[in-house]
């Protein structure tokens, strides 16, 4: 702990370089007093951890056989750059410092930096570039590759993790990345959950990486969640992905399923001609903002019966996935947004674009993984109120599923 003597000596050595000629301008540069007073603070301090590996000092007189045998010169990377070091060394050669260690090259916090700027998407030799305009430090993609694979292991930790008992809702949604596969690059989709938890805070619940997708696929993803202690989940909202409602039907069967209306208009406008577009998509309103079920139906009906003859596999798909895409309407008018879009999961999503945007091809599939997990990190930093509406959302809730979250909690 500084002392009051100490802190009056550095206010002193303060105020003595402000009153000085010194240009204080080049304090933090390239060689700047930043970086000198850096080295000599470490090798005094190195110096003192020789004089207590001795037990005497360099000037005072010792009978043991050991003593100080010169020193060597060590770079070490640091935020002001490379600070060239002299190490002292004794002769039995058992010296092992701490402040820096024998075989340190970079102090404390820079790994960190080198994560931060991976998380953000950035390549190897990205990096590699960036530390050294920043330090003036040559730093091997081999040295990078190995400071970012020192998260492999939290990633794993991450995902098997436990789990709240019961989520209100769930989303799930993916994004595709490119991964390098046996001398090919190759498109895979990448499955996130999004939880909200009975307080209204968000929560990532897993990524799970895959070629393709089906039931085998979700129903192994769903138990592993239920393993991992989430006992229920009263609503699970997604796109319609491949095999979802059969895994979801198997595993949480009591868990209503709603499929995102916002995916199902951007399917119903795949094939629809650009002239059309904005007068379908005001025929398709009445459907998703109508009061009830009945009303939404009727709805349906009149879309159908105007544009089915140019555009027949809209229709047939509401018909199709009818019951999945209303459910929704069984709850007040405020909550509805929260249950029938993916947006709280559309804008991670999109922040995690970014970042696999800048690295364009992943190396393998754990690169991805620690690369979005390190993302995570970041995003989830800011989480830290309820999301919008949820008291209300919670009270509706408590009353349709009270024995299911009672009997979690």
């Amino acid at each position: 702990m500084t002392n009051n003597l100490e802190i009056a000596k550095i206010n002193a050595a303060v105020d003595l370089l402000i009153e000085s000629d010194v240009d204080l301008s080049n304090a933090l540069g390239k060689d700047g007093l930043i970086k000198q007073l850096s080295k000599r603070i470490l090798e005094r301090a190195l110096e003192a951890e020789m004089d207590n590996h001795l037990g005497y000092s360099r000037y005072d007189r010792s009978n043991i056989q050991n003593a100080r045998n010169g020193g060597f010169q060590k770079n070490l990377v640091t935020d002001n750059g490379v600070i060239e070091l002299n190490v002292p060394r004794d002769r039995n050669g058992d010296f092992e410092p701490v402040i820096v260690k024998k075989k340190q090259s970079r102090i404390d916090g820079l790994d960190q930096k080198i994560i931060s700027l991976y998380a953000k998407g950035m390549s190897l030799s990205d990096i590699k570039t960036q530390i050294q305009e920043l330090y003036g430090a040559d730093i091997s993609e081999s040295l990078i590759s190995k400071i970012t694979d020192g998260v492999a292991e939290e990633v794993k930790t991450w995902q098997s993790r436990a789990l709240e008992a019961i989520y209100g809702i769930v989303f799930f949604d993916c994004l595709v990345v490119k991964v390098r596969h046996e001398k090919r690059i190759i498109n895979k989709a990448v499955y996130v959950a999004l939880g909200i938890d009975l307080s209204g805070q968000k929560d990532i619940l897993g990524l799970w990486i895959s070629e393709n997708e089906g039931a085998k696929f979700w129903l192994n993803n769903l138990t592993e969640m239920k393993n991992r202690g989430m006992s229920d989940m009263l609503i699970a909202c997604t796109d319609n992905l491949a095999g979802m409602s059969e895994a979801i039907s198997a595993v949480y069967p009591k868990c209503e399923h709603q499929l995102c209306i916002v995916h199902q208009i951007r399917n119903s406008l795949k094939y629809v001609s650009y002239k059309d577009r904005k007068e379908l998509v005001a025929d398709l309103k009445p459907i998703y903002q109508a009061s009830t079920e009945a009303a939404a139906y009727t709805a349906l009906e009149t879309f159908d019966s105007k544009w089915s003859k140019h555009y027949p596999q809209i229709a047939k798909s509401w018909y199709n996935h009818w019951e999945n895409l209303v459910l929704f309407l069984q709850y007040p008018e405020s909550i509805r947004k929260i249950i029938y879009t993916t947006n709280a999961i559309e804008s991670l999503n999109s922040q995690l674009r970014r970042v696999t945007k800048n690295k364009r091809v992943f190396p393998s599939d754990e690169s991805v993984f620690k690369t979005l997990y390190l993302t995570i990190n970041y995003i989830t930093v800011k989480w830290t109120m309820p999301i919008q509406n949820w008291g209300e959302a919670m009270a509706h809730f408590l009353i349709k599923f009270e024995d299911r979250i009672h009997n979690n909690i």
